[in-house]
């Protein structure tokens, strides 16, 4: 699903090439008040989990994107691994635009963590935060992150962010990921089809609220299994990155008896450096605009807000999206 799209057409006088959405000037559209696309372009969005939010938000934004270009911009949204997975194939040009955890974005910028060296994104705006789900099985015994020693636990799908934070809170709590537990690095559909089996004790997810899989699990499994408090393990989270801040999953969310107290990590929208100022400008103003109808895909949407999606640093903006939320007046 992760096809290369490519613009037709050639770049400048020289007759080279490029991807979709690139530019070799990646700042000249939009700052010139050129909020547009001149030709017909595709492109691909790096999304999650098919029963999680960036999917679900992920292929809503698409067609809006579409819409609102009149099909000039034909987008499509991709099932993916997620966040470190998102951002490599975004660097590849795999896809054009991605959904990612900050945490993971800002070691892409730095070129720690999952990275070997800094990797050239840019950020089309903040959106809604995720919360950090830490589930268990009322009957495996576990009562803190701490006391998954030994159990099968799913820290989520390879190279997503919900496996980085599942590990940083597993040694957190003083546990080796590797020796400490039966890692089990499951997407979320296995996961909590695991745990309704019995095969699984514990999971972590990071998502919006809410998560569809999540409401499934809840609704099915009923008092077979249970959240964790894990807000003891913010100050040792926050060493590792001012990204992590304290939250709640209202016990609406997923008619738990209590709120559940957690750690909520914000998401980003990415695109590579290069991508044309227009087109990022066009992307930017679909995002913000159209989040009400983002919003009926998935509540967590309405965390789009002019107020925080300047908010990315140290992940920088991309020129075309700053012209864009300059023209909506967002805040600075």
């Amino acid at each position: 699903m992760a096809a290369t799209a490519l613009l037709a057409g050639v770049a400048g006088c020289g007759g080279r090439q490029t991807p979709a959405g690139t530019s070799d000037n990646a700042a000249s559209g939009a700052a010139a008040g050129n909020c547009s696309v001149a030709n017909e372009t595709r492109i691909s969005i790096a999304t999650g989990n098919t029963t999680g939010v960036y999917y679900v938000v992920g292929n809503a934004f698409a067609e809006q994107v579409t819409k609102a270009t009149d099909n000039k911009v034909k987008a499509t949204a991709a099932e993916t691994q997620a966040s470190v997975g998102n951002i490599q194939s975004l660097d590849k040009g795999d896809y054009q635009v991605a959904f990612s955890l900050f945490d993971t974005a800002t070691d892409a910028v730095q070129g720690t963590g999952s990275f070997t060296k800094p990797v050239q994104i840019a950020a089309l705006g903040r959106i809604y935060d995720n919360s950090t789900h830490v589930v268990v099985r009322a009957d495996s015994g576990i009562t803190s992150v701490a006391g998954m020693k030994g159990k099968r636990v799913s820290t989520g799908s390879p190279k997503s962010g919900t496996e980085v934070i599942a590990q940083r809170l597993l040694k957190a709590a003083g546990l080796d990921p590797d020796k400490d537990i039966q890692p089990q690095r499951l997407d979320l559909q296995k996961t909590t089809d695991g745990m309704k089996a019995g095969t699984i004790d514990a999971f972590f997810w990071s998502g919006g609220l809410p998560t569809s899989g999540v409401t499934d699990l809840f609704t099915t499994a009923g008092d077979k299994v249970k959240f964790l408090d894990i807000d003891s393990l913010l100050p040792k989270m926050q060493q590792l990155s001012p990204a992590y801040q304290a939250g709640t999953i209202p016990s609406a969310t997923y008619k738990t008896a209590t709120d559940v107290k957690t750690i909520v990590v914000p998401n980003v929208l990415l695109v590579r450096s290069d991508m044309d100022a227009g087109l990022a400008c066009v992307l930017t103003k679909t995002l913000v605009e159209k989040r009400d109808q983002l919003a009926q895909a998935n509540p967590a949407a309405k965390g789009i807000t002019l107020e925080t999606v300047r908010k990315t640093a140290p992940v920088p903006m991309h020129p075309g999206a700053t012209a864009a939320l300059d023209s909506l007046g967002a805040a600075k």
